[in-house]
């Protein structure tokens, strides 16, 4: 009977040697498609040699099964690795593309900011910003190269919130006074529509009609008259009181004994 096991035993361990040595078993990459299939065949095998020795042929079959089970596991959890790894590898590229994206916002807003403070420092150091737009004769359409102009002007003014542009219309002083106070009144509401056309909100826009009153021209200068026929446009904002002019203010107001 021992004999027998013995011989029972020594097949079983040849059987499992010439299957651990079977080229269609191995896989010489290590790894790829055939992954699962050669760990769960090394599992077999080492359950095939370890029940051999431990049950005989019986053993050798249960060593086999569980064997394979154990391969089969072992390639599971390389799999949930693996996916594991991927996984944290897309993680940090989300990463990196999210602090590039907020790099990138942050360096816009720092170019808008600039450029709203060299804007602001612009219309700080001009004393007047504006323009001038000529007319022909008993006339209250604009001119074809004064539209460009306007609507910038206009575009300028929408981008500085407390802004006004102050529109006042002029005639030559040429026929009835009640004509010319209407003529320059026309055109002093074309320009307004120009310069909403750029952007600007009607209501920041004052409009003005002064007619002939404030010609200077000499009787018959057509030159002169030339001039008188005009709409200026002129940018305004609100006079923010320096520390200096307050201290001073109170300083009067101080010395007045608060008297009106």
């Amino acid at each position: 009977m021992i004999a027998q096991d013995l011989k029972h035993t020594a097949s079983a361990l040849a059987v499992a040697a010439g299957l651990a040595g079977a080229p269609a078993w191995a896989d010489p990459a290590g790894g790829g498609p055939h992954s699962n299939a050669r760990a769960e065949d090394l599992g077999i095998v080492t359950g095939l040699a370890v029940g051999a020795a431990a049950g005989g042929p019986v053993g050798a079959l249960i060593g086999a099964a569980a064997g394979g089970l154990m391969g089969d596991h072992y390639h599971e959890q390389q799999e949930k690795t693996r996916a594991l790894g991927a996984d944290l590898g897309r993680s940090e590229a989300e990463r990196a593309r999210l602090a590039a994206s907020v790099a990138e916002l942050n360096d816009s807003l720092a170019q808008s900011q600039a450029a709203g403070e060299q804007l602001e420092h612009t219309l700080a150091a001009a004393d007047a910003v504006g323009m001038d737009v000529s007319f022909r004769t008993d006339d209250a359409s604009i001119k074809v190269e004064d539209m460009a102009p306007l609507l910038k002007l206009g575009a300028l003014a929408a981008a500085v919130p407390d802004a006004r542009l102050r529109i006042a219309g002029f005639a030559d002083p040429r026929g009835p006074a009640e004509y010319n106070e209407a003529l320059s009144q026309r055109r002093a509401e074309a320009v307004a529509a120009a310069l909403a056309c750029g952007g600007v909100e009607r209501e920041r826009l004052l409009v003005e009609a002064h007619g002939a009153r404030e010609s200077v021209s000499a009787a018959g200068d057509l030159d002169a008259y030339a001039l008188d026929r005009r709409v200026t446009v002129r940018l305004e904002r609100p006079v923010r009181a320096t520390p200096a002019r307050d201290t001073v203010a109170s300083a009067a107001a101080g010395a007045s004994g608060g008297g009106r």
